[in-house]
């Protein structure tokens, strides 16, 4: 697209910033304005009608969380979709434009800034906007809306990855065996191990994948509301009720019902959701009617049930109703084969999705990442791949640009690992300019232990 193209709206309280972009940015640009702060943001909007916003995260001397640019940033997503936000960030800010993001941000911009980047990431984000502009209605995106909301951004529309590891070839057989069926599935493991991406394989691979898969955070739901929202309710039922509920067993009737961590509904609600699964109907409150439902029956859980009937903590007869399948995720530390091939897959996607030229991993990132714990599974490392991908800034992901976390290592004795430790503490003070609290962030440590960190290496 020829330069000098598109319009973009400055927002920075600092007078200086704004008078150096508008002299540096109509070369490049064909209208560029400015204001010192989001109080016009939305009257502006509407009349200059931007391609790109350039938006400062701080606004008030007194206040320096961030949190006011993450706010107008979605604000303006919800305004213009198609205008492209790019965050404009003191270093400390990073972890905050990370999430600006993740949250629809197009990129952010270090202060203080080397024009060249500047101008690269501004100029991508116009003729972004430009072209969603010139095909209005907008495309759908590689995160189409139909799409499961719950996959990772490198799974989404795409088949579960399973992996090389005996553990996940032994549970992809089982599938093979069980998803045709309408057997009801318990899945179990710790936290981030991806029981929900399992449920939607077990239902994509069903004969009910053309009917609604309803999901269902069984533990998030209160109390007072439970039999409303999985059973509905019917109009007066009580306050506020004005009209008829359709609760969740009724939405997801003909297809696939997945209750995730029942193991957090409390004794006494347990015995209504055992009828209503054993009976296959349910009445709404205040109700009379039975109403039939046809479900497929998933649940998960974190937690070991079969130690919460011992303890009186749940039902035996509703374990032994959603057990009639078991299967145990496995956590990413007992599959390591498994780790550098999700990484691959993770970092591909979210390349695609941050417009990084990023064709893979270094082998020293590699090794890292075989070496970690991953108390948090794939959901940590597919976070740390994401994260990692927004701030490189080269061709491949090194050990430095994952920023992992030294005291996650597993066994971090040998004088390998004490090196590379290092290399990531020097990194880090190299890389925010000897500012300890903001290579601490980087890190993912505290000051202190970076402290500690620093005496131990001399540095």
């Amino acid at each position: 697209m020829a330069s000098g193209a598109g319009k973009i709206l400055v927002v920075d309280d600092n007078a200086g910033i704004r008078r150096t972009l508008e002299i540096l940015l109509p070369v490049h640009f064909s209208e560029v304005k400015t204001i010192p702060s989001p109080v016009t943001l939305v009257s502006t909007l509407e009349q200059f009608q931007p391609d790109v916003v350039l938006l400062d995260m701080n606004f008030h001397t007194s206040i320096n969380t961030g949190n006011e640019g993450l706010y107008w940033a979605g604000e303006i997503k919800k305004m213009v979709s198609e205008v492209e936000v790019v965050l404009f960030t003191a270093y400390a800010d990073i972890q905050l434009a990370v999430e600006g993001m993740k949250r629809g941000a197009f990129d952010f911009i270090v202060k203080p800034w080397e024009n060249e980047k500047l101008v690269e990431v501004l100029t991508a984000a116009r003729d972004k906007a430009r072209k969603a502009k010139g095909v209005r209605p907008a495309p759908v995106t590689s995160e189409a809306p139909h799409a499961p909301q719950d996959l990772a951004p490198g799974q989404v529309g795409d088949p579960m990855f399973w992996g090389t590891s005996p553990s996940m070839k032994s549970i992809r057989k089982t599938l093979d065996k069980i998803a045709p069926t309408d057997a009801t599935v318990l899945i179990t493991g710790e936290n981030g191990t991806g029981k929900d991406v399992l449920a939607r394989e077990i239902h994509f691979r069903s004969l009910r994948r053309d009917r609604p898969m309803v999901v269902v955070d069984a533990g998030a739901i209160t109390e007072t509301l439970f039999e409303s929202e999985l059973f509905g309710h019917v109009k007066g039922a009580f306050t506020d009720a004005f009209t008829d509920h359709v609760g969740k067993f009724e939405q997801a009737d003909g297809g696939t019902l997945f209750l995730d961590e029942i193991g957090n509904i409390p004794l006494h609600l347990q015995a209504k959701l055992l009828r209503v699964i054993q009976s296959r109907s349910i009445v709404r409150v205040g109700g009379t009617n039975a109403i039939p439902v046809d479900i497929r029956l998933i649940c998960a859980t974190n937690k070991d049930l079969e130690a919460l009937v011992r303890e009186g903590r749940f039902r035996e007869d509703l374990y032994y109703r959603i057990n009639t399948v078991h299967v145990a995720l496995p956590p990413l530390r007992e599959r390591r084969e498994d780790i550098v091939p999700l990484a691959d897959m993770f970092l591909k996607g979210f390349a695609e999705k941050y417009h990084r030229p990023l064709t893979g991993l270094a082998a020293d990132a590699a090794g890292a990442l075989q070496a970690q714990r991953w108390g948090g599974n794939v959901r940590e490392l597919q976070n740390c791949i994401e994260k990692a991908v927004i701030l490189s800034e080269g061709t491949v992901l090194t050990v430095s640009d994952l920023a992992l976390d030294a005291r996650s290592a597993t066994g971090m004795t040998d004088s390998s690992d004490t090196a590379a430790e290092e290399r990531l503490v020097r990194d880090a003070m190299l890389r925010t300019g000897g500012n300890v609290s903001a290579a601490a962030k980087l890190l993912g440590v505290s000051r202190p232990t970076l402290y500690a960190k620093l005496k131990k290496y001399g540095l």
